[in-house]
């Protein structure tokens, strides 16, 4: 699967909040989301708790709620471009 597609799955890089998360989570076998992004990071205000903190990799949690939050790379240059996985959603363990 590459990384513009999205398999009918209704996923891909320009899928919006949880969909979004699961896409970037999983691309490339799972190496693109601890990939660090460009210029640092993207700061970013949770969409669950409101606290500001600093996205560093494609797919990251706020420090203060643990809100998953993720963008994808043809998106990363632009903080309104981070999606929320929502409330209460946590990464899969591994």
């Amino acid at each position: 699967m590459g990384c513009c597609s999205n398999n009918g799955s209704g996923g891909g890089p320009f899928a919006k909040g949880r969909d979004l998360v699961e896409f970037v989570y999983q691309a490339h076998g799972g190496e693109l989301r601890g990939q660090r992004l460009a210029g640092g990071g993207l700061p970013a205000v949770c969409q669950g708790c409101g606290a500001d903190f600093l996205l560093a990799t494609f797919v990251g949690q706020c420090p203060a709620c643990g809100g998953v939050h993720a963008v994808s790379p043809p998106c990363s240059a632009d903080p309104a471009n981070i999606q929320f996985a929502g409330v209460g959603y946590r990464l899969p363990a591994g």
